[in-house]
């Protein structure tokens, strides 16, 4: 394992890198905001469960597979960029959902928004990239068990983003529930996040294979 310093540096990037905004952060305040804290919190969650897929890949070896063979790389990509670009599709054409000052939206299906929460991470190859290039710059090149290494720095990363994505959504729902201008201007909230979902989706499927 890296020395304390190595490991606090590495924590504090990881803090700085999940406050950045992207189809994760957008998933879970989008769910907070229509369905209250609850749906923003399972939301989390199921980033979490996807994230701990990419890290358990990449320990042993899926994501160097998917840097060097463009193959692996473009079959995930456009399976990753189709999910996005649906979703996107989705929020542009929702109705409405009524919201209530007590918590969210009406008979929210919280295990479909844990699964597409899931789903958003896992069909993302750009994460397992994230995860080959940002983890080794802190393990030793003369370390012993760097799977293991590895494995237990995807972990601390995937632990600590849990109260930044748990924050998001209560800042989300704290919002939906006092701001009136943000639940009357729901209707548009959807239609945004509808087109960053697009852009997402697009900006994956015009992103280059890594051995190009």
């Amino acid at each position: 394992m890296p020395d304390l310093p190595q490991l606090l540096l590495f924590i504090a990037a990881g803090w700085l890198l999940n406050l950045t905004p992207g189809p994760d952060v957008l998933y879970i305040v989008t769910n907070a905001l229509r369905s209250g804290v609850r749906a923003g919190v399972v939301a989390g969650f199921g980033i979490f469960s996807g994230c701990f897929v990419h890290v358990a890949a990449a320990a042993v070896g899926l994501s160097a597979l998917l840097a060097t063979s463009a193959t692996a790389f473009t079959v995930l990509k456009w399976i990753g960029a189709a999910y996005l670009l649906w979703m996107g599709v989705r929020l542009l054409f929702a109705k409405a959902t009524p919201l209530n000052l007590e918590g969210g939206a009406v008979d929210v299906n919280l295990w479909r928004v844990y699964r597409r929460g899931f789903l958003t991470n896992v069909l993302n190859p750009k994460v397992a990239l994230f995860f080959l290039a940002f983890v080794p710059q802190f393990i030793a090149p003369d370390a012993d068990n760097k799977a293991w290494i590895f494995l237990a720095l995807g972990v601390i990363f995937n632990v600590n983003a849990i109260p930044i994505n748990m924050a998001y959504a209560w800042l989300a729902a704290w919002a939906a529930r006092r701001v009136h201008t943000v639940q009357r201007a729901m209707h548009w909230m959807d239609r945004a996040a509808g087109v960053l979902f697009v852009g997402f989706g697009l900006r994956l499927a015009l992103t280059d294979n890594p051995t190009q």
